[in-house]
């Protein structure tokens, strides 16, 4: 389904079809006498007598060409409720069937910033599908003309457009099957965005032979397609300031590898590339806004398959970091792909932070389901900035442990570290622990296992299930309020 969004710079038009209004929790209509006409007003306060006014939304049939929803603010809401309330307002809109809609945000007697420009991106948000291998497409479109003073300037809608874009560039991307997002396939659709700005560079099997990334390579040699490291570079303040830097695992599809996992379920495992989606999706919302803001994203993509040269239980390899894993699970894969970038990104680029994010371990979703992603960090500020952001928007975040008493359950008898706990536990957290021992030189560093929450099969708040996107606007929120 499409939806256009017009903004008219004209007088609200009492006689439109299909009208949104916007009213208190009680459902009070005294300010839209102006609005609507005496009967329709006197038609929607007698109605209202025998409604539940526990709804936020009602909507009121005046005719077969016109309707009149109304739309209700509680007293102490956030953006997010904004956002929510929009989400809600496409599915009736989705229900509905009718192909336009006018919205008079002079309606809204509270002038919190930007409120009509949350709610229109709660719909946006809501509205996303994935139909691109549909024969049948709902090739519907419904346009939206918003009326009246209270609309977003120029500049926040275009901030809004790019973080839908980027959103929705980030669950396209996770929708993709493995057949044909391939780590070839996927390098190539990164470097397509250089149009917007960004300097990309692609480090191919060959280069990362020459600079020593075994681990990241190790994962993907089993596979007949490549494995890459791709750095994006966004350079928005046009200094040499230190960037802030975010890391994500591209697995595009894993098997398990010689460790193989069961078939059942196992065709979920095409959005084992989330984090690394959720990067790109950054990137590209960041250029499209030029933000200003200097940011680096680096994504290790590879495919686990178990082939006649795959990785094998057993195995030894030295990472870029110069430190030997030994290699008991090939399923543990995420955490060696992320290894080697993690070094690469510290060393490279010397950011101010790192912020990595991985599909990373079932166990996550053991301990918090499908509501908040676990994070894991040696920086309490970074920590606290994170938790912040993702409240403001609702990708929340749970902050989990990090202890040295940990890593005897990852030290190994045969080489440095061992990529798997054996003895049982803390599954998320020694995954986090391995992470850590590739920050280097003490940068401050969150990991966010995204498990439960890149895909969800029933939908969510803002999406109507399938790829999330979920962290786009976790870290847009994190950057735009602490580091622009």
């Amino acid at each position: 389904m499409n939806i256009k969004i017009n903004f008219k710079n004209r007088a609200f038009n009492k006689s439109s079809g299909n009208v949104v209004l916007f009213v208190d929790e009680k459902f009070n209509i005294s300010g839209l006498k102006k609005l609507i006409s005496h009967s329709e007003y006197s038609y929607i306060l007698d109605l209202l007598k025998s409604e539940d006014l526990k709804k936020k939304i009602l909507f009121f049939d005046i005719s077969s060409k016109r309707k009149i929803i109304l739309i209700s603010f509680k007293k102490n809401f956030t953006y997010s409720d904004v956002e929510n309330l929009g989400a809600k307002c496409f599915e009736l809109f989705d229900k509905l069937k009718k192909v336009e809609y006018t919205i008079n945000s002079d309606s809204l007697s509270n002038s919190m910033k930007n409120l009509v420009g949350y709610f229109l991106h709660g719909i946006k948000l809501k509205s996303y599908k994935f139909e691109k291998y549909k024969t049948k497409k709902d090739k519907r479109s419904i346009s939206i003309n918003v009326v009246g003073k209270n609309v977003p300037n120029k500049e926040n809608q275009n901030k809004f457009k790019a973080l839908e874009e980027g959103t929705f560039y980030t669950r396209d991307l996770v929708s993709e099957p493995g057949n044909v997002l391939h780590p070839d396939e996927y390098a190539k659709r990164i470097k397509s965005l250089s149009k917007l700005g960004l300097k990309i560079n692609i480090h191919n099997d060959q280069k990362l032979k020459k600079l020593g990334m075994n681990t990241l390579l190790g994962v993907g040699q089993g596979s007949i397609r490549g494995s890459y490291l791709v750095t994006i570079e966004w350079n928005g303040l046009k200094n040499n300031s230190r960037p802030l830097a975010f890391v994500g695992k591209g697995v595009c599809f894993d098997t398990g590898g010689i460790s193989l996992k069961p078939a059942k379920f196992m065709e979920d495992m095409t959005y084992d590339m989330a984090g690394s989606a959720v990067v790109v999706g950054l990137m590209k919302s960041l250029a499209l806004r030029k933000a200003k803001i200097n940011v680096v994203g680096v994504v290790g993509l590879v495919e686990n398959m178990p082939g006649g040269n795959a990785q094998r239980p057993g195995d030894i390899v030295k990472s870029y970091s110069g430190k030997t894993v030994e290699i008991l699970n090939t399923d543990a894969e995420g955490r060696l792909v992320l290894a080697d970038a993690l070094t690469y990104t510290e060393k490279k680029f010397k950011p101010k932070f790192i912020v990595d994010l991985a599909t990373l371990t079932g166990a996550i979703i053991v301990a918090l389901g499908s509501e908040y992603a676990g994070l894991f960090s040696n920086d309490d500020n970074l920590s606290k900035q994170l938790i912040d952001a993702g409240e403001n928007v609702e990708e929340k975040v749970w902050r989990m442990p990090l202890n040295k008493s940990y890593d005897k359950l990852i030290n190994s008898k045969n080489a440095d570290m061992q990529n798997i706990n054996y003895v049982g536990g803390a599954g998320s957290t020694t995954a986090a622990q391995f992470l850590q021992r590739f920050i280097l030189n003490k940068t401050p560093w969150a990991h966010l296992d995204i498990a439960g929450m890149a895909f969800s099969k029933y939908g969510g708040a803002l999406n109507s299930g399938g790829a999330t996107g979920y962290g786009v606007r976790l870290l847009n929120k994190l950057i735009e309020d602490h580091y622009e």
